[in-house]
């Protein structure tokens, strides 16, 4: 008799359990990220989770006097997973534009700033940032300039991404939480 007891508590206590998680599921109105609470009006949500590799979309533009960097650096990021959709040479108003003095210069906009983030390890931290809050794509532009020695090793990388932290929302974004 006591057998049949614990069986009826147990029944009774699993149907008791598998109506609660059906009803939570079907009242359950989250239907995706929600806005940090320290989001303003008027501020554009940005992801800040560090994505891998194959997660990065990469344009590469050479602004230095070497024939073929370009293709090269492409070659080199396709090899370490990323995403590369261009290889040419820097141009603006129909000239090539040369950037002697720098390393690289990353352009990019509020879906692509963690992606950012990951590809200045790739440059040891040296490369000048450019955000643009207008811009809807998720790629970074990679400008290569005139002090650009090579791309860093894996373990250089992975020590830069430590140095450098945590990505953070710039000026006219905010954080997007992911729900939980």
């Amino acid at each position: 008799m006591t057998r049949i007891r614990a069986l009826a508590v147990v029944g009774t206590l699993t149907v008791a359990a598998i109506v609660l998680v059906t009803v939570t599921l079907v009242r359950d109105t989250q239907t995706g990220g929600v806005l940090a609470d320290d989001c303003k009006p008027g501020q554009i949500p940005v992801n800040l989770i560090m994505p891998d590799e194959a997660g990065v979309n990469i344009n590469v533009y050479n602004a230095t006097h070497t024939q073929g960097l370009a293709a090269k650096i492409k070659s080199e990021f396709q090899s370490r997973n990323f995403n590369v959709a261009k290889a040419e040479g820097e141009m603006k108003d129909g000239q090539l534009v040369y950037y002697p003095d720098d390393v690289a210069i990353l352009r990019y906009g509020p879906k692509a700033v963690a992606a950012a983030h990951l590809v200045q390890a790739y440059f040891l931290n040296e490369a000048k940032t450019q955000f643009d809050l207008k811009r809807e794509d998720d790629a970074v532009d990679v400008v290569l300039g005139g002090n650009f020695k090579q791309l860093a090793t894996p373990t250089e990388m992975r020590q830069a991404v430590a140095i450098l932290g945590r990505p953070e929302a710039p000026n006219g974004t905010c954080e997007l939480k992911a729900a939980s």
